[in-house]
């Protein structure tokens, strides 16, 4: 058993992980804005959600961790033009200035753990470029130069990967995959011909999480249907 912090517990990605993580026997701890969502994870610890503040100071957080997951994130996609400094702002702000605040808090407890690891999430976009994600793509980038940065400071104690997703079926990108019409668009632009789903990308994250992946840090690993490496 090994001990896992998930921020953003409550969302696609961060439930599906946690759902995973809990059926393996881990304990887990959850931050999250939605513990209701959670409550069939018996013995899941649920701890302080506030990192998107600057004088957060969290006093729950365990004395050692094994692995931590940082999942919250944004879609804004819109018109370069039509973008607000506060867009960017926002962006970077839930994306990164987020991740900052929780990995200086629990560099203490992760140093102490077995084998650590990290797992922070980019997007497709930065690698691929793409056309309206410009705010996103930008704070995206700035979590894939975090995390090679990490990686490399906190090596050999803590390795530190990010997972580039495409597109996936979760409530952040309801507006995105509303309808069937959407989904059939969005799954077209995949050589694999299908939308994500968040168990797809929960998998990923456990592996990367795990010591079978001891080996493995500083990379980006696109998770996308091969919408990043192939044209077809």
């Amino acid at each position: 058993m090994r001990n896992y912090l998930i921020a953003g517990a409550g969302g696609g990605i961060g439930r599906a992980l946690a759902e995973t993580l809990y059926k393996e026997g881990h304990q887990l701890y959850l931050m999250t804005s939605q513990p209701e969502t959670l409550s069939q994870l018996k013995g899941a610890k649920f701890l302080d959600n506030g990192f998107m503040q600057d004088d957060w100071k969290p006093t729950d957080l365990p004395a050692q961790l094994d692995g931590l997951v940082y999942c919250p994130g944004t879609i804004n996609l819109k018109p370069f033009r039509g973008l607000k400094a506060a867009d960017f702002r926002n962006d970077f702000e839930i994306n990164v200035m987020g991740a900052v605040r929780l990995l200086q808090a629990a560099f203490k407890a992760l140093k102490a753990g077995n084998a650590p690891a990290v797992v922070l999430f980019s997007t497709v976009a930065v690698a691929q470029g793409m056309p309206f994600h410009s705010s996103v793509a930008a704070a995206k980038a700035a979590v894939e130069g975090l995390a090679k940065s990490l990686a490399a400071e906190w090596a050999p104690t803590i390795r530190v990967n990010v997972i580039a997703p495409s597109l996936t079926d979760t409530p952040l990108a309801a507006k995105l995959l509303g309808t069937l019409e959407k989904v059939e668009a969005s799954a077209k632009r995949h050589p694999l011909n299908k939308v994500g789903s968040p168990d797809d990308i929960a998998a990923i994250a456990a592996f990367l999480l795990s010591e079978k992946t001891s080996w493995i840090t500083g990379q980006v690993i696109g998770v996308d249907g091969g919408m990043s490496a192939l044209s077809v």
